[in-house]
């Protein structure tokens, strides 16, 4: 992860953003008092996404158990 100061990170703002959108590497910004951390928007959607989907009971399971099923087990199935 990258690290820059509160100061560089305001002068590179514009820059910054695109950087965190483009890699989707997340930058950390130090302060004197604090510390925070710039992602991308679609990145931080994912994040909250998949919290969402694991704080439902058995949804972790369930998706682990799929993602083990071969397709063609799979109701509907692909007709390849």
């Amino acid at each position: 992860m990258t690290n820059v100061t509160v100061t560089e990170a305001r002068r590179r703002l514009y820059t910054l953003l695109d950087e965190v959108a483009l890699s989707h590497e997340p930058v950390q910004i130090a302060g004197k008092r604090n510390s925070a951390v710039l992602i991308a928007e679609d990145d931080w959607r994912a994040i909250k996404e998949t919290l969402f989907l694991v704080s439902i009971p058995g949804m972790r399971e369930s998706i682990m158990e799929g993602m083990n099923t071969p397709v063609e087990e799979c109701e509907g199935g692909l007709d390849w």
